[in-house]
C-alpha cells in the first residue's frame, strides 16, 4: 500500500518542541514579518539568526515521540512517504527513510545568494559566517513570501497514495493545505488533531486526539481494512 503522511507542528509538540506562533500570531514575541521573511532578514540579520539559533538549540535537546516512531515502523509493511511542514529532523531520527521537508530544515544552512548552496549545520549562525563565495549563510528555511520548491514533489506523492494521513496540522496554511485535493478518488483520508478544523465524511476519518494516540489508531484502522 502506498501511504502519504502530511505532518505539522502538532506532531513535534509532543516531543516538547515549541510551536512558536501563539494565539495572537506572534512567534516568541516577534512579528512573523520580522523573523520569517527575506525583508526581515535584510533589515535585521542578527535578530533573525538568533531567532533560529534558539530554535536549533532547542531541537538538539529533544527526541522523537511515539507518533514519529509509529510512522517509521509503518515502513516495514507499506511504502510510506512523509511530507512535513516541520523544519525539525525528528522523523529522520525516528527512522523514517522518505521525508520531504516543505518548509526547509533547521539543521541546514544555505547561501543568501545561491539557493542550491546548502550544507548541514548544527551550531549557531552569526553575521560573518559566509560561504566560499563570500555570501552570508542563512537558515535553510522557506520564509513567508518565498516559493515552496518541494511542492511539486509533494503533489506527486499524494497523487499516487492509497491512504493519506494528516497529523498535527491545521490544514489552514497554503499551499500545504491544498495537498489533500490531489489524493486519488479511491484514497482513504485520515486526519489526526486534538482540535480538528475538518469534519468526518464518507472519505475522511477525523480522530480528535493528540498525535501519538491518534496515529496508533489510524495504523490499526489501516491494518483492519487490509484483513
Amino acid at each position: 500500500m502506498n501511504i502519504a503522511v502530511l505532518t505539522g507542528a502538532g506532531i513535534s509538540a509532543e516531543s516538547g518542541l515549541k510551536t512558536f506562533r501563539d494565539s495572537n500570531g506572534l512567534w516568541e514575541g516577534h512579528d512573523v514579518m520580522e523573523v520569517a521573511t527575506p525583508e526581515g532578514f535584510a533589515r535585521n540579520p542578527e535578530l533573525v539568526l538568533e531567532f533560529y539559533n534558539q530554535r536549533r538549540r532547542q531541537l538538539l535537546t529533544i527526541t522523537p515521540n511515539a507518533a514519529h516512531s509509529a510512522l517509521a515502523q509503518l515502513e516495514e509493511q507499506h511504502t510510506v512517504n512523509i511530507i512535513t511542514q516541520n523544519v525539525d529532523d525528528l522523523h529522520e531520527r525516528a527512522g523514517s527513510k522518505n521525508v520531504l521537508h516543505l518548509h526547509g530544515e533547521l539543521l541546514k544552512i544555505r547561501s543568501s545568494r545561491n539557493v542550491k548552496d546548502i550544507k548541514y549545520w548544527n551550531k549557531d549562525i552569526v553575521v560573518g559566517d559566509i560561504c566560499e563565495k563570500g555570501h552570508q549563510w542563512r537558515p535553510h528555511i522557506v520564509w513567508f513570501g518565498e516559493a515552496v520548491p518541494a511542492m511539486d514533489n509533494a503533489i506527486a506523492i499524494v497523487e499516487k497514495a492509497d491512504v493519506v494521513i494528516i497529523v498535527g496540522t491545521s490544514m489552514q496554511v497554503y499551499p500545504a493545505a491544498g495537498l489533500m485535493e490531489y489524493a486519488p478518488e479511491h484514497a482513504k483520508l485520515y486526519f489526526v488533531d486534538p482540535n480538528p478544523s475538518l469534519d468526518s465524511n464518507s472519505r475522511l476519518t477525523v480522530i480528535a486526539e493528540k498525535a501519538s494516540s491518534g496515529v496508533e489508531k489510524v495504523i490499526k484502522m489501516i491494518g483492519d481494512r487490509n484483513q
